[in-house]
């Protein structure tokens, strides 16, 4: 029998309700996708018409979260936005029903653009900046996150960190989520990714380069993959790593468990937002009291599904069902 996977009216939060988990997108954006039969440099480019969605790590883990588990998951996704753009993500969000709070900043936030050359299926991705998040707007943020009593079981703080914040501010926030009980899940980069493991959180997601970076070592073989994973666990910096190896798969690893999950077989049409569905997938699992193990498998499958997906669309939760109970056969 498969649990929380199916597509629901999601539930909306109340003065009175209780937020579960959290998540934290400081750099959001509005995220633009197209396609074009080739890209030539010097030559305009007739592109189909273009797709918009919300986006940013949390942003987008709160999207799929709310699709495996609309009605249970009372998930609420917490972000900066300013400017007509930052206007527009608040409309792409309400469009979607998803339970969010706006912080509301000055500087416009950015959009991110995708291009599919169609004659080659390769897709070029080009990334912005994004605006200013002053310490003030910061200060803001953790106010809001200390004010909610309980305190989530989760904070997910995903995305990378936008100019005129300090590589240690992921870091304060996540002492102080771990003084409250709160599981932090961390997806992030950087200085930012290696001070909030400093402070240690319950899961991490890094890349393959981030690890090697961690550790101060090559990780290209799976022992030393595993290696480095159980290096973090043993030094306290997370109780879980979860790394997403494309089509290699995933590898899980916590002080008693080393899960390597082979990729699904599923023909690719877009990455973009596969390592956002792959965390939410764990979350969802982990909350619910899934082991590791199911964790893991409800992870790739909605990764999976986001790979099916044209442009930066995320998954279909009927598709997260369908190859969950590929897995079991």
């Amino acid at each position: 029998m498969i649990v929380g996977v199916a597509l629901q009216e999601p539930h909306h939060i109340g003065a009175d309700d209780v937020i579960e988990i959290l998540t934290l997108t400081a750099n959001p954006a509005v995220d633009v996708s197209t396609a074009v039969e080739h890209v030539v440099d010097a030559h305009k480019l007739r592109c189909e018409t273009a797709v918009r969605h919300p986006g940013g790590g949390g942003i987008n883990v709160a999207r799929v979260i709310q699709r495996l588990d609309g009605s249970r998951a009372y998930c609420l996704a917490l972000y900066f936005a300013g400017g007509l753009t930052g206007d527009l993500l608040e409309q792409l969000l309400a469009t979607e029903r998803l339970d969010n709070r706006r912080l509301l900043i000055t500087g416009e936030t950015r959009e991110n653009f995708a291009v599919k050359e169609r004659s080659t299926g390769r897709e070029f991705r080009f990334v912005m900046p994004g605006p200013v998040v002053d310490a003030g707007a910061w200060a803001h943020a953790i106010a809001i996150f200390e004010a909610l009593s309980p305190a989530p079981r989760f904070l997910v703080i995903s995305g990378s960190m936008p100019p005129g914040m300090q590589a240690h501010d992921y870091a304060d926030l996540a002492r102080r989520a771990n003084a409250r009980g709160t599981r932090v899940v961390l997806d992030t980069s950087g200085e930012p990714l290696a001070a909030a493991l400093e402070a240690g959180v319950f899961l991490v997601k890094p890349s393959l380069g981030e690890l090697a970076e961690l550790v101060g070592r090559p990780v290209t073989e799976e022992a030393a993959q595993v290696s480095a994973a159980r290096t973090l666990v043993e030094q306290g910096r997370a109780q879980i790593v979860a790394l997403t190896l494309g089509q290699d798969g995933a590898l899980l690893v916590s002080a008693h468990e080393t899960i390597r999950l082979k990729a699904l077989p599923v023909s690719v049409s877009s990455a973009i937002g596969a390592g956002d569905s792959f965390l939410a997938g764990l979350i969802v699992a982990l909350r619910r009291g899934d082991g590791l193990e199911a964790a893991g498998r409800l992870a790739l499958a909605a990764a999976s599904a986001t790979l099916l997906t044209s442009g930066t669309a995320l998954c279909d939760a009927a598709q997260v069902r369908q190859l969950l109970s590929s897995q079991e056969h």
